[in-house]
């Protein structure tokens, strides 16, 4: 049900917001090895996030949303009449975290360029084109029960909390990883700026071969992955932080929770998450309304229509 804020909730009310200006960037796809350019742009309020495809016949739109998910191997990926893009998250992430509502991204290539395997450059992106505030409130998804999914060890929930918090957890049987966990206690900007965007994708040595035979990591180096063999990481001077794999498996799973178009209150716990379980989450909250209210300054509305507005393209 759409309401209004509560006065607990009435602080963290936020404009929509866009950027102030148009940026961009350049690189090399992590699993295209192709060529990708991307380029931010400022849109109007209600737009949402939004890629711009080139196609040969036209142009493609494919909004930021669960719904146009086609692909969650590796990476997430997103789908519309014909067109595609590949490894949003990174950027996804970093939009997410800057509170950036209404934004176009045009991508010329197959996928989001990977820059260094991490969100940083994205997030210094927003950082320089600066946010505009809009003219309409940002309306706030506010879990009121738990939800979860889990599949044999792997699982996820998300329960009311009355800011976007995690708790992530990971385990690897590997001596540089083993188990690891994080714990976000509120999601700021700053805060992502700091301690999740610089932590770099991570793969494995022997994986390699069947990740490129499966049409995957063929722009994979070590300038843009953090490669462990058996023994240990590859790259020089290791990864950033030791614990940088439960970042990133953070930063990966801000990317896919934007997918669900509006911000999220809620605490999220994951336990050896990844994108498939990330997008049953999605998929979980979609079929059960009762579980979430959109709060805003707007008069209450249907919870039917307010379902349907998640559910649906825009």
């Amino acid at each position: 049900m759409r309401a209004s804020l509560p006065p607990r909730l009435g602080e963290l009310v936020l404009q929509q917001r866009t950027i102030a200006e148009q940026v961009g960037c350049k690189g090399i796809g992590l699993h295209s090895g192709e060529t990708a350019e991307v380029r931010l742009l400022p849109a109007a309020v209600g737009t949402g996030v939004v890629f711009v495809c080139q196609q040969a016949d036209g142009v493609v739109e494919i909004p930021a949303r669960h719904e146009f998910v086609s692909a969650t191997a590796n990476a997430t990926s997103l789908a519309r009449e014909g067109a595609s893009v590949a490894t949003v998250e990174h950027l996804l992430a970093a939009v997410c975290a800057r509170r950036v509502d209404n934004l176009r991204i045009e991508v010329d290539g197959p996928e989001i360029p990977a820059m260094d395997g991490s969100a940083a450059a994205f997030d210094s992106l927003i950082r320089t084109a600066g946010v505009s505030d809009q003219h309409q409130a940002r309306p706030l998804l506010v879990i009121l029960r738990p939800v979860s999914f889990s599949d044999g060890p792997r699982s996820i929930r998300i329960e009311p909390a009355p800011v976007l918090r995690i708790s992530y957890r990971i385990e690897f049987a590997h001596p540089a990883i083993g188990r690891q966990a994080l714990e976000i206690e509120e999601l700021t900007p700053a805060r992502f700026e700091t301690e999740i965007a610089a932590a770099r994708t991570f793969g494995f040595l022997d994986q390699v071969e069947a990740l490129r035979r499966a049409g995957l990591a063929r722009g994979a180096s070590l300038e843009n992955t953090v490669v462990l063999d058996d023994s240990g990481v590859m790259n020089e001077g290791g990864p950033r932080r030791p614990d940088d794999f439960v970042r990133h498996k953070v930063l990966d799973l801000l990317g896919d929770l934007a997918l669900i178009g509006h911000p999220i209150r809620g605490h999220v716990r994951v336990e050896r998450g990844g994108h498939g379980i990330h997008h049953a989450l999605l998929r979980e909250l979609s079929e059960h309304p009762d579980a979430w209210q959109l709060l805003s300054g707007e008069p209450p509305g249907p919870q039917a229509a307010i379902a349907a507005e998640i559910a649906s393209p825009r």
